[in-house]
């Protein structure tokens, strides 16, 4: 059996999941309430995002009670790694090279960031 492609969420979707990844399981109104704090969404553009999320089967949703309950189907860790990957391939032509070197350009890296970094490609030599 072929292996299924992994979803790419939208930017709306990312949006959504990162609440939910944040503020843990939620109805569709505490995560438009979220939304609206960015930019207004109309209660039922995000129910219907939701719904078709999961659908995709980028959330798993909880109706075992009155009020449906929404959680992500997959880790933010995951989707990161998923999203790298597919970037890593489209963009930089599988070099993780150009890609780290484009990321570190692309805007000021603190002190600490750098720090996470140099600890991070060290476990990696394995020292």
């Amino acid at each position: 059996m072929a292996k299924s492609k992994p979803i790419q969420p939208t930017d709306r979707e990312l949006e959504i999941l990162g609440i939910l990844w944040n503020n843990g399981p939620s109805t569709v109104r505490q995560v438009n309430e979220a939304m609206n704090k960015q930019r207004p969404t109309g209660y039922t553009t995000t129910l219907k995002l939701m719904q078709i999320m999961t659908e995709k089967g980028l959330l798993v949703r909880n109706d075992t009670n009155y009020r449906h309950i929404y959680r992500p189907a997959i880790t933010e860790e995951k989707t990161q790694k998923q999203l790298i990957s597919q970037l890593l391939e489209r963009a930089f032509s599988g070099s993780a090279e150009k890609l780290v070197m484009h990321a570190l350009s692309a805007k000021k890296v603190s002190a600490k960031e750098l720090a996470k970094i140099k600890k991070m490609i060290e476990k990696i030599e394995g020292k």
